[in-house]
């Protein structure tokens, strides 16, 4: 099947990220069918597109994109005549298997079935099916309707000619793909962000800095759009707390501490910053002189080459993730050859020989690259 053969696509889920996507494949012409297990979360859904699309600058009319989607409670009736399923149900590894086989049975033998996981493994989602064959990740970023990015894994047994195809289908969406070449938790962006937030969430609960240093200094001597404290805030300390968790990385005791007192960031109105009385973060430039961001960046640029030592992707790859679904100026491979790899490798020893922590050891690339003197474009 090519992108080409796809007219009908359905989308299980009308939450977030449902109804999210759902409206981004309708906007790019395609009949689309969400799918929920109740009448009110579809109709909240679909009011929520209709407000999103009203807001957007479009080509078309707001409603003949939106009477391109219809809605259904039925799961045999939503998947009679899909060529695409993307599966956004909650982000647990036993709810996504019984729905895909479920999806299996009810689904054409010849359709994609696509879950827009950020954390668990597609193989290992694909495993409730016969034919894993035609499973493959399609992780589209909030919100979807607005956000370029979408990293398009490949399982370990995901047809070429499957991921060849969903491929082509995000660029008929009008958005930039990625391609996840080895199957791991979290794929290439969160790999890269998660680690970033912990280190940060990290240092200050270790009293070596505070969160308007971090955030100041990243922003405005670094160059990125946010700090990791705003961006976490953004994201939500629930969700980061999950990445963690999922990824078996110890908790930070700040971000511990948010949690129980139920400060999960924007969504509550108060995180790292206050939203519900306040106006956000409250760093300015004065606070970027207490601390260099290199003390994060090194952490980035470690991440990435431990991607590629895994060839989950290349510095390119990396890089574009970064800057179109992390905003960042220039991706951690980028930026890693304008420090100096040999500067991140000592700024990671030192850390390393300071607390002990392996997660500091350089990845084989970064080592090897810093040895030889040249870096990851050179």
């Amino acid at each position: 099947m090519t992108d080409e053969q796809i007219g009908a696509v359905t989308v299980l889920g009308a939450g977030t990220m449902g109804r999210g996507i759902a409206g981004a494949v309708a906007l790019a012409g395609y009949e689309v069918t969400m799918r929920d297990i109740d009448h009110e979360i579809l109709e909240t859904g679909y009011r929520a597109i209709e407000d999103t699309l009203s807001r957007l600058d479009g080509a078309e009319p707001v409603d003949t994109v939106i009477d391109r989607i219809d809605t259904t409670v039925e799961l045999d009736a939503s998947c009679a005549r899909t060529d695409l399923v993307i599966e956004a149900a909650p982000e647990d590894l036993e709810i996504k298997r019984t729905v895909f086989s479920e999806l299996e049975a009810a689904a054409p033998a010849d359709a994609i079935l696509a879950s827009n996981t950020s954390t668990l493994r597609i193989t290992d989602i694909a495993a409730a099916v016969e034919r894993p064959d035609r499973v493959v990740g399609l992780h589209f970023f909030n919100p979807p309707l607005k956000m370029d990015l979408v990293e398009v894994v490949a399982g370990d047994r995901s047809a070429p000619a499957v991921v060849d195809t969903a491929t082509a289908f995000v660029r008929s969406l009008e958005k930039t793909p990625i391609l996840v070449e080895t199957d791991v938790p979290g794929f290439v962006v969160n790999n890269v962000l998660g680690p970033y937030m912990h280190e940060a969430a990290t240092r200050v609960s270790t009293d070596s800095a505070t969160i308007e240093g971090i955030d100041a200094a990243m922003v405005h001597d670094g160059g990125y759009p946010m700090g990791p404290f705003e961006l976490t805030d953004l994201i939500g300390l629930d969700v980061v707390y999950h990445r963690s968790t999922t990824a078996g990385d110890s908790i930070p005791s700040i971000v511990s501490e948010k949690l129980d007192a139920g400060e999960l960031g924007r969504k509550s109105g108060v995180g790292f910053y206050r939203y519900d009385d306040g106006d956000g973060p409250t760093y300015t430039p004065d606070d970027a002189a207490s601390f260099d961001p290199i003390e994060l960046e090194a952490v980035l640029v470690n991440e990435a080459a431990t991607l590629i030592d895994r060839d989950v992707a290349d510095a390119e790859t990396i890089d574009e993730g970064l800057r179109i679904g992390g905003g960042f100026p220039v991706g951690p491979c980028r930026r890693g050859d304008e420090i100096g790899l040999d500067r991140v490798v000592d700024v990671l020893e030192e850390r390393l020989e300071r607390t002990g922590d392996d997660r500091y050891e350089p990845a084989d690339t970064v080592r090897d690259f810093a040895a030889a003197g040249v870096g990851f474009y050179d």
